[in-house]
């Protein structure tokens, strides 16, 4: 795998804010999240532009955590964090269209995550990225389609 960015979209049957008040609650983020189970907010944060949470992600090799920096945070418009603060972003999109909102993922691994892998892995370093950007290439498609079944069906 050589694209180090990928995004998707789906058409969502919900106001854009209410897909964003869904998608921005990063505590729910298990629910729809092929790899991370759990995500909890830093003590005081809301989900504004500069504050932290803690996911946890599985697979069938090994458990660990992240954290993460929101980046934007503008209801009904977008919401995006990026890992370890400059290691890789993801970002929702909304825009209203006819039949509900359109929303797009995005996922890119940042030069300072790239520099990370190959400081941690070494020589199987772009083994693990091929692995982590694979899983955001299959992963996308399934966390819009959860997104999608979780707002239409409250």
């Amino acid at each position: 795998m050589s694209e180090l960015r990928h995004s998707g979209s789906i058409t969502v049957a919900a106001s854009p804010e209410e897909v964003y008040d869904l998608v921005s609650d990063v505590t729910r983020t298990g629910e729809w999240s092929p790899i991370c189970t759990a995500c909890w907010w830093d003590e005081g944060a809301s989900g504004q532009v500069g504050d932290w949470f803690t996911g946890r992600n599985v697979t069938p090799d090994r458990t660990w955590e992240t954290r993460s920096r929101v980046v934007a945070a503008d209801r009904g418009r977008e919401f995006a964090f990026v890992v370890g603060g400059s290691n890789v972003s993801w970002r929702f999109t909304f825009r209203p269209v006819d039949g509900g909102t359109e929303v797009t993922e995005s996922w890119e691994f940042l030069p300072d995550g790239l520099a990370l892998f190959a400081q941690r892995y070494g020589d199987t370093a772009q083994e693990q990225i091929d692995r982590r950007t694979r899983d955001a290439h299959e992963g996308i498609p399934a966390t819009l389609a959860a997104i999608r079944r979780i707002a239409e069906t409250g």
